[in-house]
């Protein structure tokens, strides 16, 4: 597996035009145009930064203003590209071995909602795994799709949803074979990523599209000691956020497509659909950049992330009470077939403590702000822009935290709560009575939560643990449900999704 993947990565990064792969086109003529002394009589209207109020100009600069642009003829047209965004989104095709490439500015949300609208018409059937993100579900909503959902392989140890397996996709497959897509998330939040190769294979075999929500794995690919990228394993359309990883401002995303599975002139008409009509030029002048930087350097500077994200594994596995999992685990559950070993997931439960609590005392004590955390874990994402000092404080937080932790005595009331979630046995997926389009779309009402039994659920309820919905919109309310909720609510879980929290009351469609 990993020769394949260093031999793939390798050829792919050989074979790239380097000296066409050195322009930024876009930003070559955004920077033009601002050295221009030009009057301007058009949007926006702080006419490149001379109406912005000084403070904020102090603060942000004055270059940042001067390139906020529109659609002027020098720097080209987001949804009819004939220059230099053409030629800037042909350069990331290229740098990521798609056939087409698309910018986003509505973030990795209007692509995941893209892969899902560019292969279902309404009441066509997708197959997605059911902790997929919450941008899949409005594609659903916005396409009329009818989700096929396959449970996610989940790690009872590390108390995390990793990606679906093929014998999973297999299954679902069997049961729907008119199904129109595959959507797979991968890596996930946490790094791990699925047999992509494998799950491509299938999908094909069937005639079908895979479509991968990669948004954390802009930067595979760019490195051979990374996990295989989605494009490399066969994915048919793929987006990034290219923000999240590497150097792209934050909401700046791309779509790869690949192959002749799905109309690129369909997904030009949806993006034209989601995306904005007046993109943020700086925007895309991020991606343009971060592509090139890639491109040239990448290996590079994600070599030397790699040599940081391994150094505080290591030391974090030193403090008593932490684990920081690792390519060891690599096959040790049928979703975790690679791992992305920038992302480190701290979990924390040997300490007696919450992933959320020990994620606020980080912060609160060191000023070292994680990504996001769960009932057990804290993640923290390594990127090219952290340092040796932040890896440093990182440790330091963590270990700081250990000794208080381990100083204290250990409340029995956690630890009994933690025990008795450990033991809850999630529901079977409920009946699905109206698509997530026509329960969205259909008169909602607010009953108490424990009368909501037979009715038809209007919101998606994820609680933590394990951060997989146990009900979405369409789906009807089972007993089963409704119990493990409240026993989750009640033994000290966090859920996430419904409007009220507290679970007193819940919406459904209205009868």
């Amino acid at each position: 597996m990993v020769l394949s993947h260093l031999s793939k990565a390798s050829r792919r990064l050989r074979l790239l035009d380097r000296k066409a792969q050195e322009r930024a086109p876009l930003f070559e003529a955004i920077r033009h145009y601002c050295s221009l002394d030009k009057a301007p009589f058009h949007t926006p209207g702080h006419k490149q930064g001379r109406g912005i109020p000084a403070d904020l100009r102090a603060f942000l600069g004055e270059n940042v203003f001067r390139a906020d642009l529109t659609e002027l003829p020098e720097v080209d047209n987001l949804h009819d590209p004939d220059g230099v965004i053409r030629e800037a989104q042909e350069l990331a095709a290229a740098a990521y071995g798609a056939d087409r490439s698309w910018f986003l500015v509505n973030g990795s949300t209007c692509g995941v909602e893209t892969l899902v609208m560019a292969v279902c018409d309404p009441g066509d059937k997708i197959l997605l795994p059911r902790n997929c993100h919450k941008s899949a579900i409005a594609g659903v909503i916005l396409s009329g799709a009818v989700p096929v959902y396959i449970e996610p392989d989940f790690d009872l140890e590390l108390g995390i949803a990793h990606g679906i397996t093929p014998a999973g996709l297999e299954r679902a497959l069997a049961e729907h074979p008119d199904a129109k897509g595959v959507l797979v998330v991968s890596p996930t939040y946490y790094g791990v990523c699925c047999d992509l190769e494998a799950l491509a294979a299938i999908a094909h075999a069937h005639g079908l599209p895979l479509l991968v929500d990669e948004a954390h794995g802009p930067h595979l690919g760019f490195h051979p000691e990374l996990p295989l990228s989605a494009l490399e394993a066969g994915a048919d359309l793929v987006v990034q956020s290219t923000h999240k990883v590497i150097s792209g401002m934050t909401q700046a995303s791309m779509l790869h497509l690949k192959g002749s599975r799905i109309d690129p002139n369909r997904v030009r008409n949806i993006l034209q659909l989601l995306q904005s009509t007046s993109p943020n030029y700086v925007l895309m002048m991020s991606l343009d950049v971060a592509r090139r930087q890639m491109a040239l350097e990448g290996e590079v500077l994600l070599g030397q992330t790699l040599t940081l994200a391994d150094q505080a594994r290591a030391r974090l596995n030193r403090i008593p009470g932490i684990f920081c999992f690792g390519p060891e685990r690599i096959g040790s559950t049928p979703g975790f077939f690679d791992l992305d070993r920038t992302r480190l997931t701290v979990t924390v439960s040997g300490l007696g403590l919450f992933g959320f609590d020990a994620h606020d005392w980080v912060n609160d004590h060191f000023h070292v702000q994680p990504e996001m955390s769960t009932l057990h874990n804290v993640v923290f994402i390594i990127s090219l822009g952290n340092t040796q000092r932040d890896i440093d404080r990182l440790v330091e937080s963590v270990a700081a935290l250990s000794e208080q932790a381990q100083g204290s005595q250990p409340s029995l009331a956690l630890a009994e709560k933690l025990r008795r979630l450990a033991q809850l046995k999630r529901p079977p997926l409920p009946p699905q009575r109206l698509s997530p389009r026509q329960a969205f779309f259909a008169p909602i009402e607010r009953i108490p939560f424990q009368e909501a039994v037979g009715h038809i659920c209007a919101e998606i309820i994820s609680p933590y643990p394990p951060g997989i919905p146990i009900l979405v919109p369409g789906e009807e309310v089972t007993q089963e449900a409704v119990d493990y909720l409240l026993l989750v609510h009640e033994a000290g879980g966090f859920i996430n999704g419904p409007e009220d929290v507290r679970l007193q009351t819940l919406k459904v469609v209205k009868t």
